[in-house]
């Protein structure tokens, strides 16, 4: 057994814990010739993911699954297997997280943990990375479907989005149930309370000031506002009438009451165009 410098030879610990590393070493370089070293680096938590894993497989199979299934198949399945998904798996796919949505997470280490309970009587709040458990926001910037992932802050509920390309094709799911088909989708709405998804859709085409929105915007100026109750699986869609000015409407929930405004400066003077009580059946 070769000598330590200090003329002693190791101990049976020693060796026995550089065989290990090194054991462990082989392991991970096996890994990445298999998977790459963005997927290994997620192994721990894909191990014992319930998803995770078949979600890799059918996001890393997008170029050639269509072929074979079809390219409406391909999403429907995407998406059951998206809105079952945990933050974690959505962050192994590579895609943008809260903390930047142009590249995937650099991390893992750190997203890869479970995440902290909150306190006591405190809300979850929405997290942001690097912490653990992933982000609560995930954007795919580079591939044909451009995918939207939204959570709550505690995870409970989730938005799928799928936007192919503009607001005619986009189709949402939250918590696996079809949300706001056959309407135009804006490229991405909000949790509010975390029991609300709030997402502007195509406004009425016959309202008299409806015209070209923005440059940027994927809808045109007037819009309508879908408020989907998660906690009811209630989708409500408010339309403005000829005399209001949906141009940026936005939602504020206040003593049991949701209160609708036309744009956020409205919201500030405390002028509301609608206001609807939380437990309503939907307007249909």
């Amino acid at each position: 057994m070769p000598a330590v410098p200090d003329g002693t030879a190791p101990r049976a610990e020693e060796a026995h814990e550089d065989r290990e590393d090194a054991a462990a070493a082989a392991a991970r370089r096996h890994l990445e010739e298999l998977w790459g070293g963005d997927v290994a680096d997620w192994q721990e938590w894909l191990a014992r993911s319930p998803e995770g894993v078949d979600l890799l497989l059918w996001w890393q199979r997008r170029r050639e699954l269509p072929a074979l299934v079809g390219p409406d198949r391909y999403r429907e399945r995407l998406a059951v297997l998206l809105s079952r998904a945990a933050p974690r798996d959505i962050a192994a796919l590579g895609l943008g997280c809260s903390r930047r949505v142009d590249r995937r997470c650099r991390t893992p280490e750190v997203c890869g943990q479970d995440p902290a309970p909150p306190r006591p009587g405190s809300p979850a709040p929405h997290r942001s990375g690097p912490v653990p458990g992933a982000c609560s926001r995930f954007t795919d910037c580079y591939s044909a479907h451009e995918v939207r992932v939204h959570f709550t802050g505690d995870d409970r509920h989730r938005a799928v989005l799928l936007l192919r390309g503009g607001p005619d094709a986009a189709r949402m799911w939250v918590d696996g149930v079809p949300v706001g088909e056959g309407r135009r989708l804006d490229n991405g709405g909000w949790w509010q309370d975390d029991r609300f998804y709030v997402i502007r859709v195509g406004g009425p085409d016959g309202h008299p000031l409806q015209g070209l929105g923005d440059i940027g915007d994927w809808l045109c100026r007037i819009v309508s506002l879908l408020v989907y109750d998660a906690e009811r699986a209630v989708e409500h869609v408010f339309v403005p009438g000829p005399d209001e000015e949906w141009t940026d409407p936005v939602l504020e929930i206040r003593d049991g009451t949701g209160h609708l405004y036309a744009t956020q400066e409205a919201r500030e003077a405390g002028t509301a165009d609608r206001a609807f009580p939380l437990n309503a059946p939907s307007p249909g």
